[in-house]
């Protein structure tokens, strides 16, 4: 019997190389399992240090040696048959084959264990899982087509991904009619003859008429495109698909045109209906290059879904009752292809409303909102000139909040003006107010704004100066009221501009005559990139040089932005920059000199501000009134319109007359 941990001793006999080879296979079975030959061996071998195995190579002690296959350790057998186990560096074994070879001792190299077909299987499979764990994981979302559902044409996984993503309204009424639909009178006239063509085609068909194949809405963001769009569904009573552009572009090509397929065909078995497209600019981009063009070979994908919209179109019969609609708000960057008869016939703006169109849109969002008699929506309407549709629903929206914060059960006017101040300035941000030195040079910064302002005749009225910063950034402001009868002609003469750029450099020269040149500050840093746009669109689009150049463009709408054509030359340019620099200069020259000829005004209304922190326009024209120098008298004089002013400041017109008068 052999007692555990003993050693093993074999005596040298004839089966002596026999148990050599089982001892070796079994050393070898061990290896290619990935266990050591401590734990493979019939009996535990003996660790021996390296130096001790060197004595026993020197001494004759060693009868055979094995190096194993891992290149770290070697098995011994020795004279006596004893099994031990060495550590061994790869750097040293060179050493120790020499020694063995001085020795006379025979060794051997454990060979490598031959890899199963399995074990190759097992590897690759090993090595690859995570990487298409990773694909798997960045491409589920885009093939999955978002969840299922039963009218949405959604879903199916990856076997579903050119089905469209569009939504179809099957009920004959969207619930929105034109009656919802205010401040677009001209636009909703120009989509009654769809709605007809829908209910009625046979009154086209019977005088040769062939009802639009497309309509395209274009105008600004908000102004209420897709409402129109369910409003010609709801007055037509036709079923209502919507989609939009960006739907259509995915990272395979070949997809967008597959869906736009998909989107023409559940139409076609749901006519008469409307194909609504919003944003049509993300797949209807020119394939021409210039401006948002796709320059030849940009987006295969956007060009094939593209290709596919202009041939589902074509293949339209006169009598199919479908009619494609879309919105955008950058028609100028469409492909002309698409614009042309036969595809959208019709193009229908939808611009920013008016007085009147702002006023009506205002009552179709008051009707769910209890409104206290000091609100006045037309006076509202003319307080938010630029406004869009979208805009006046949140400015009511806000409006309402603020009174539920405050425990209202209406909305006041106070929170109306709230809501609008939080919307075209920011929120009131009263911390800081306390240091009397920052109040002091926020007020006349903003008191040289309101003061070139208002002195300088037929420049917009200021409608309010105030110094309570704001949520924004800005320290304080100066709000003017332009007119709205300029806002809607968009034709601004030389004048006005150069008024613009005098009542802009107005902040900076009063902290200058004030504070000198060492202690000006960076708050005019809007002001003066405002004036730099201003002054070199005058010269290089609008034709307003002083001189050499002329009334001639050297730059498009968009400037020398990339992709634009270069029109002027290097010698043309020098002189454009010499042209924007002289504009500029007259400007600040007048501006330092209407304010250094007004000073004691400059402290008045800074005086005032510091006192009352707002100052309105009747405030700041009593002031001009008792302390402005080299006044012109028009600007006292009473305006032309004095209703249309009045409300557009919230005021009354009899204020205006007595501070005029």
């Amino acid at each position: 019997n052999v007692k555990p941990n003993s050693h093993v001793r074999v005596s040298m006999a004839a089966s002596d190389n026999e148990s050599l080879r089982s001892k070796a296979a079994a050393f070898s079975a061990a290896l290619a399992i990935g266990l050591t030959p401590l734990a493979a061996s019939a009996a535990t071998p003996v660790n021996v240090p390296y130096s001790n195995l060197l004595g026993e190579i020197k001494s004759g002690e060693v009868e055979r040696l094995v190096f194993a296959s891992d290149e770290k350790s070697v098995l011994v057998t020795t004279s006596e048959g004893v099994q031990q186990v060495s550590s061994v560096l790869p750097s040293v074994q060179e050493k120790l084959i020499d020694l063995l070879v001085s020795a006379d001792v025979p060794f051997t190299v454990q060979p490598l264990p031959e890899p199963s077909a399995l074990d190759a299987i097992f590897s690759t499979v090993a090595r690859l899982a995570f990487p298409l764990f990773l694909l798997f994981l960045f491409l589920a979302p885009r093939l999955g087509g978002g969840a299922a559902g039963p009218m949405g044409g959604m879903g199916g996984g990856m076997f579903d991904i050119g089905k469209s993503k569009s939504k179809i309204e099957m009920e004959p009424d969207t619930g929105v009619t034109f009656a919802d639909v205010a401040g677009c009178e001209g636009s909703k006239l120009e989509l009654v003859e769809i709605v007809d063509f829908l209910k009625k085609p046979e009154k086209f068909a019977a005088v040769g008429a062939k009802a639009p194949r497309g309509v395209i809405m274009e105008g600004p963001p908000g102004t209420g495109k897709t409402l129109l769009a369910k409003a010609v569904a709801g007055e037509a009573g036709v079923p209502f698909i919507s989609a939009s552009g960006s739907e259509f572009v995915e990272m395979f090509v070949g997809v967008g045109a597959s869906r736009i397929r998909d989107l023409f065909g559940q139409a076609k078995k749901s006519a008469p209906c409307i194909i609504f497209i919003d944003e049509i600019d993300a797949i209807g981009k020119s394939r021409s290059g210039g401006a948002g063009g796709t320059n030849g070979g940009g987006n295969d994908e956007r060009e094939q879904t593209l290709n596919q919209i202009l041939t589902e179109m074509d293949g339209f019969e006169g009598s199919t009752g479908v009619v494609v609609v879309a919105a955008t708000n950058r028609a100028d960057v469409l492909d002309a292809a698409l614009l042309r008869p036969g595809r959208f016939d019709r193009r229908v703006p939808v611009d920013l409303p008016d007085k009147t169109g702002r006023f009506e849109i205002l009552k179709v969002h008051a009707r769910s909102k209890p409104l206290d008699a000091s609100v006045d929506l037309e006076k509202v309407a003319a307080r938010t000139t630029g406004f869009s549709g979208a805009s006046l629903a949140n400015l009511l929206n806000e409006a309402a909040i603020v009174a539920a914060r405050r425990e209202r059960t209406d909305i006041s006017i106070s929170e109306v003006e709230f809501a609008l101040d939080r919307l075209t300035v920011g929120m009131e941000k009263r911390t800081g107010m306390a240091n009397i030195k920052r109040q002091e040079l926020v007020a006349y910064h903003e008191a040289g704004h309101a003061i070139m302002g208002a002195v300088t005749p037929g420049f917009d009225a200021v409608g309010k100066v105030t110094i309570i910063p704001r949520s924004n950034g800005a320290g304080g402001f100066t709000l003017f009221v332009p007119s709205e009868e300029l806002q809607d002609s968009g034709m601004y003469s030389r004048r006005y501009l150069e008024a613009q750029l005098a009542v802009a450099l107005g902040g900076r020269i009063a902290e200058q005559l004030v504070y000198g040149d060492s202690d000006i500050t960076t708050g005019a840093s809007g002001d003066f990139q405002r004036v730099a746009q201003v002054a070199r669109m005058m010269v290089t689009q609008w034709g307003f040089a002083i001189d050499e150049l002329g009334a001639t463009a050297w730059e498009g709408p968009n400037g020398n932005g990339m992709g634009q054509p270069r029109m002027a030359s290097a010698s043309t340019e020098k002189k454009i920059d010499e042209q924007v620099e002289i504009i500029v200069r007259r400007a600040y020259d007048r501006c330092f000199k209407c304010l250094s000829d007004n000073r004691n005004l400059l402290e008045e209304m800074k005086n005032t501000l510091i006192l009352e922190e707002t100052i309105d326009y009747l405030g700041v024209m009593k002031l001009i009134k008792e302390y402005g120098v080299n006044i012109d008298e028009s600007i006292l004089e009473i305006p032309p319109a004095l209703q249309d002013m009045a409300d557009a400041m919230g005021i009354d017109a009899s204020d205006i007359e007595a501070v005029t008068a």
